[in-house]
C-alpha cells in the first residue's frame, strides 16, 4: 500500500477497501450532490494575502474551546454507524483524538454504546442528541451526564430525512440488506468482509434499552423519524437538563445562531451536514463572518473540510475551531486507528505549515487581514 499523503489519499484506500454500499453511505450527499460540492468549492474561493518580514520561526496550533485547551482547532464530529467502516469505529476514533488532545464527538446513532466508548477513551468526550421522541432524549442525556460526557451537542438539521439517492439505490439500511448483488460486493472486498466476520454486524448500540425495543428505534433512527415539532421552547428544557456546556448543531444563519446563544446555548456549529440532507444548501462557511459579527460565543463550524489550510481559512473567517467528518472517517475506513492518528497528523502539519506561509506565528492570531478581502467577500452571504 502506498503511504498516503493527504485525505484525498485515504479516500482512494477507503473506497477500494470498502464494498460499494458502504462507501457510498460514507461519501454520498442528498439529491444531485450538488451541496456536497458546493462546500469544498467554497473554500476553494477563499485566498489568502500572506504577511511577510514575520518571524515565524516558532509557530503554535494550540487554542482554547469552552475554557478547555486544544492541541490543534479540530473536533472530530459525530458521524453514525462508524463500525460498519472499522470494526469498533467509534472507540478508534475516541482514542485517536485523545492521543491527539482533540475532543472526540460519539452520535446518537453510533455502533458503541455511550458507556462503552467512555471506558475504552482517555480524552474529552462529546455526545450529540438527536431527538427521536423526548423520553428516549431525557434518557441519553442522563446516560452521557452519569459517563462523564462534557458537551452536549444538539442537532437541528434533521427534522426529516434527506434524500440520500446513493442509499435508495444501494438499499442501505441497519441492518444490512442481503441480496445477490450485496454478497458479491463483500466477496470482491474480503478484508472488509473477514472483519464483518470476526466481530459481527454492527448495531445501533444506544438503543438497546428496556424501556425501547432495539427493532423500533433503529427504524426510527434509520428512517430519520425524528421529532420534527422541537422548536426553541424546547432548547430551554434541554438546557434545563444538561448542567455543562451545550452547542447548537445545524445553523446556517447568523439570527439563528444570535438567538441559540439567548436561548441557553454556549456556542453554535454552523452546519449543512456534510450536504447529506438539503441539496441546495449555503456552505456553513459562507455564513460563518456573519455570525462572528454578531456573536461573541465560540462558533464552530463543518462540512467540506479536508485540508489544514481549510481549517486555517476558518478559524481566519471566525471560527473557533472546525469539525472533521469525512476527514477521518476516510483514514478510519482505509487504516483503522493508525489512519485516524496519520491523518490527524497530516491535517496538524498543514495547518503549521499554512502558519509559516501566511506569516501567522499562532492559531489564536488568526483574523480575517489574512485572507485576501475580494475572496473574502465572497465566503460572505446574504443569509443572516
Amino acid at each position: 500500500m502506498r503511504k498516503p499523503v493527504n485525505t484525498a489519499d485515504y479516500r482512494d484506500l477507503a473506497k477500494r477497501r470498502l464494498p460499494q454500499m458502504v462507501f457510498d453511505y460514507l461519501e454520498g450527499g442528498a439529491e444531485d450532490e450538488i451541496g456536497l460540492q458546493h462546500n469544498r468549492d467554497v473554500f476553494h474561493r477563499v485566498k489568502f494575502q500572506p504577511r511577510r518580514l514575520v518571524d515565524v520561526s516558532k509557530r503554535s496550533t494550540r487554542t482554547s474551546l469552552f475554557g478547555k485547551p486544544l492541541a490543534s482547532p479540530m473536533v472530530i464530529a459525530p458521524t453514525g454507524l462508524n463500525g460498519i467502516f472499522w470494526p469498533d469505529g467509534d472507540i478508534v476514533l475516541a482514542r485517536a483524538a485523545g492521543k491527539f488532545g482533540i475532543p472526540f464527538a460519539l452520535s446518537t446513532a453510533s455502533t458503541t454504546s455511550i458507556e462503552d466508548v467512555s471506558r475504552a477513551a482517555s480524552g474529552e468526550l462529546w455526545f450529540q442528541l438527536y431527538i427521536v421522541h423526548r423520553k428516549l432524549a431525557a434518557q441519553l442525556v442522563q446516560r452521557a451526564l452519569a459517563a462523564g460526557y462534557t458537551t452536549l451537542i444538539l442537532t437541528t438539521d434533521v427534522g426529516v430525512n434527506g434524500k440520500r439517492e446513493r442509499d435508495i439505490r444501494n438499499g442501505f439500511a441497519m441492518p444490512v440488506r442481503y441480496s445477490l448483488r450485496t454478497l458479491l460486493d463483500g466477496m470482491l472486498h474480503p478484508r472488509w468482509s473477514l472483519d464483518l466476520l470476526r466481530h459481527g454486524m454492527p448495531q445501533l448500540a444506544n438503543f438497546a434499552s428496556q424501556d425501547v425495543s432495539d427493532a423500533e428505534v433503529q427504524a426510527a433512527l434509520m428512517s430519520r423519524q425524528m421529532d420534527s415539532s422541537f422548536e426553541w421552547d424546547d432548547l430551554k428544557w434541554l438546557r434545563d437538563m444538561w448542567p455543562h456546556t451545550l452547542v447548537v448543531k445545524g445553523i446556517s444563519r447568523a439570527d439563528d445562531a444570535e438567538r441559540c446563544i439567548r436561548n441557553g446555548a454556549d456556542g453554535v456549529i454552523l452546519s449543512n451536514h456534510g450536504g447529506r440532507q438539503l441539496d441546495s444548501a449555503i456552505a456553513p462557511v459562507e455564513a460563518l463572518a456573519a455570525a462572528a459579527e454578531r456573536v461573541t460565543a465560540p462558533i464552530l463550524v463543518d462540512s467540506g473540510i479536508r485540508r489544514g489550510s481549510d481549517v486555517v481559512k476558518a478559524v481566519a473567517l471566525g471560527a473557533r475551531a472546525v469539525l472533521l467528518g469525512r476527514a477521518t472517517l476516510y483514514a478510519l475506513a482505509a487504516d483503522g486507528e493508525r489512519g485516524v492518528e496519520a491523518a490527524l497528523s497530516m491535517l496538524h502539519a498543514e495547518i503549521d505549515t499554512t502558519l509559516a506561509q501566511i506569516g501567522c506565528p499562532a492559531v489564536t492570531q488568526l483574523n480575517s487581514d489574512y485572507l485576501w478581502p475580494a475572496a473574502l467577500q465572497s465566503a460572505r452571504t446574504w443569509v443572516s
